[in-house]
């Protein structure tokens, strides 16, 4: 980790930049911009000291999505992709300030994607007023950042009669269900993500209920529930275990620093599908900006 001084007005990195290291903005503001210095320029969004940019780039090895910008005198830490691990094995409680980070930006562009979804039904009626100054705001809102981003259960859950559970001194807690345990249902408040070691996992919406709808099946390997952790969220939708002998892992905010001590694969596996989840959000967010573009 060394440390970087930049001016006013300086770039720190391009959109569409190869990145092999990002950033902890010690003391400054930093600038988050699409198409930099172009007609369709936008600003996403302002960052400052104890803030973290360009980590997607290096958990993904994803090209730069935008171009930061200095606003004033800055100075950041930079950390090389290859030396991350040992970035947290130095400050183990990083990891939760780099996925918390990641989670809140998952929350706050969540709140985008509803807003427009809800305007592109309407757009889709016959009765809105697309002349109204509400509206118009709206449609030129979402349309800019398209434009910038083209390149109710009586039976109770597992989590929610779980006590003391995963407030042991174990960094790791496993359970095994058996098939139609729900794991944790809708509406629900969650503080813990899990990791899927054996078995098969369906989230539904609507559980239960004559709208009830199949969102996706976990296998192995996958993790789910993790903006409960992220952002202490109600759950949006609910867990159930597909098949006997379900095998998940338990993961808390509070036991990542001891995880990455023994299992420091897993912490990456993390930061990988946090940072795949914004990445998929942002592309389906871009999506119906595209659709409400189209329409308008």
């Amino acid at each position: 980790m060394k440390e970087v001084i930049y001016s006013s007005g300086e770039v720190i990195f391009n959109e569409g930049d190869y990145g092999d290291s990002f950033f902890y903005i010690e003391k400054g503001t930093v600038g988050v911009y699409t198409d930099y210095n172009k007609e369709n320029q936008l600003k996403l969004t302002d960052l400052g000291p104890g803030d973290y940019f360009g980590e997607m780039a290096v958990i993904e090895s994803f090209p730069r999505s935008s171009t930061v910008v200095a606003e004033d005198a800055v100075k950041v830490f930079e950390i090389p992709a290859d030396k991350l691990n040992d970035y947290f094995a130095e400050a183990p409680d990083k990891i939760i300030a780099i996925i918390n980070h990641l989670g809140k930006r998952i929350k706050e562009l969540s709140v985008d994607y509803g807003d427009a979804k809800a305007l592109l039904k309407e757009l889709e009626g016959s009765e809105v007023d697309k002349s109204s100054e509400s509206v118009l705001s709206k449609i030129k809102k979402f349309i800019a950042f398209y434009n910038t981003g083209k390149a109710v259960l009586d039976k109770p859950s597992a989590e929610a009669v779980r006590v003391e559970d995963i407030k042991d001194n174990s960094s790791t807690v496993m359970e095994t269900y058996k098939k139609g345990t729900i794991i944790f249902k809708q509406g629900e408040s969650g503080e813990c993500m899990y990791a899927l070691h054996g078995g098969k996992v369906v989230i539904y919406s609507n559980y239960g209920s004559a709208e009830q709808t199949k969102l996706t099946e976990l296998l192995p390997g996958d993790f789910f529930g993790e903006m409960g952790m992220l952002a202490k969220e109600d759950r949006s939708a609910t867990a159930v275990a597909e098949e006997d002998n379900t095998y998940v892992e338990i993961i808390t905010t509070d036991k990542l620093e001891d995880l990455f001590k023994e299992n420091p694969v897993e912490v990456d596996m993390i930061l990988r599908f946090v940072s795949h989840r914004l990445r998929r959000l942002t592309e389906d967010f871009l999506n119906v900006c595209k659709k409400i573009s189209e329409i308008s």
